[in-house]
């Protein structure tokens, strides 16, 4: 779908296009404790996974650690990719897709929320407060993810980057 606008150059017809925003998830886990969940600090509030848009020049590998950096003050080595989620109504803002990725905190005790999240916790999988954006459906996969056998990917990714 696209519609024009008119270059401020050259004032010849350029076609603007409206794409999904690229974003990105992690799924923090603590083994036999639960994962990191951020509470929102803007609309849409309540409580969510760490994550955010990419920015342009970032990968979303990238993209997903300085997130959940700047979220919940947790440097994250990435683990693999849970998933790709992409529904035109995941965000009430506007149509996203994003890239979600399982991970573990390297210290945990840092754990603190921070830029647009007012605060952090650990909770169980067995016991989740209700959830913004679609992260119920994608802590439903991560769950059985696990019950598979799978908390690592086997896809490879960000080699350049150490993750």
């Amino acid at each position: 779908m696209s519609s024009h606008v008119q270059c401020p150059a050259c004032g010849g017809q350029v076609p603007v296009y409206r794409n999904p925003l690229p974003t990105v998830d992690v799924v923090i886990s603590f083994p036999d404790q639960g994962v990191v969940l951020i509470k929102r600090r803007n609309p849409p509030y309540g409580w969510a996974l760490p994550g955010g848009f990419v920015d342009y020049g970032e990968s979303v590998e990238q993209a997903a650690v300085r997130e959940a950096k700047e979220e919940t003050g947790l440097d994250v080595r990435l683990h693999g990719l849970l998933g790709v989620y992409s529904s035109p109504d995941r965000d009430p803002r506007q149509h996203t897709m994003s890239v979600v990725f399982m991970g573990t905190a390297k210290k945990e005790s840092r754990l603190q929320a921070g830029d647009d999240a007012g605060q952090t916790r650990v909770a169980p999988l067995d016991d989740l407060p209700e959830l913004a954006f679609d992260h119920a459906r994608i802590l439903a996969d991560f769950q059985q993810a696990l019950e598979q056998g799978r908390s690592r990917s086997t896809v490879c990714f960000g080699r350049s980057l150490g993750f």
